[in-house]
């Protein structure tokens, strides 16, 4: 793959910056010139990346060959990623809201922390967070009811709030720990003839995994602190996990939406 390679200008001061341009999509076929002009947004004031970026190495003509690094930490740069199709970013810090968000295709690896509304609304390809990550992971956006609907999200550390959230499809590993709500409403898209998605916790949750599940799998390998009681044990057996026979608790529900979702916990 050709690469350009992203350094962070450290004398140029900014509040937050909008950048849904960084996209292999957006630079293939272009030239060096034409993507330092591609313009981002400061508020409601636009300027070239290049005012914010040394922008150096090799374009390729379609976007499947283009890679992007970002060398740098990044944490109020938004939108890196988003609507992508094809193509791989690197980037080698942390990164602010909206990274992947309604990506399609291609792969993303965050090295460091991604804030909130990563991976939202995403239909396919692969991010990978080595850090943390943010509330509403692989969600919806707000004000809509269909979340993460294919592609693979997977997170090293811990996740906060609502991840999953109206999930209709794809999977997201959380390695480390979550907060509340994770798999909210999933599977309840009107109309979705989707499965539900996958959503895998090694760690612990607060409570209320799960909430108005619909459809989907949820499979907890540490603790949850408080169970919702819309779910009923159905039985407890050994399962195939990752190559190792596991015992999990198996609940059905939630039975207060009258839910056909599954969540596994560990036993």
């Amino acid at each position: 793959m050709e690469k350009i390679t992203l350094t962070p200008k450290a004398d140029e001061k900014y509040l937050v910056l909008e950048a849904d341009c960084i996209t292999p999509d957006a630079f293939a076929g272009k030239t060096l010139d034409e993507i330092k002009e591609m313009k981002v947004w400061e508020g409601n004031t636009t300027w070239p990346l290049g005012k914010f970026f040394d922008i150096i190495g090799t374009v390729a003509d379609k976007a499947e060959d283009q890679a992007i690094v970002i060398n740098g930490n990044v944490p109020r740069v938004k939108y890196i990623g988003s609507r992508m199709t094809t193509g791989a970013i690197l980037c080698k810090g942390d990164v602010d809201m909206y990274c992947g968000a309604w990506m399609k295709g291609g792969s993303i690896i965050v090295k460091g922390n991604v804030d909130h509304f990563a991976g939202i609304q995403m239909e396919g390809g692969q991010l990978i967070i080595e850090g943390n990550a943010g509330n509403y992971l692989g969600a919806s956006y707000r004000g809509d009811w269909r979340g993460m609907k294919g592609g693979e999200i997977v997170v090293n550390g811990n996740a906060g709030c609502d991840l999953g959230e109206y999930m209709i499809g794809g999977t997201i590993t959380i390695k480390g720990n979550v907060d509340i709500n994770a798999g909210i409403h999933a599977g309840r898209a009107v109309g979705s003839k989707e499965p539900g998605g996958k959503i895998v916790i090694y760690g612990n949750s607060p409570g209320r995994v799960g909430g108005q599940l619909i459809r989907g799998n949820i499979y907890v390998l540490g603790k949850i602190d408080n169970m919702m009681p819309g779910f009923a044990l159905k039985e407890t057996k050994e399962l195939d996990f990752e190559g190792k026979m596991l015992p999990f608790n198996v609940f059905t529900g939630d039975r207060a939406e009258a839910g056909k979702g599954t969540l596994y916990v560990k036993a």
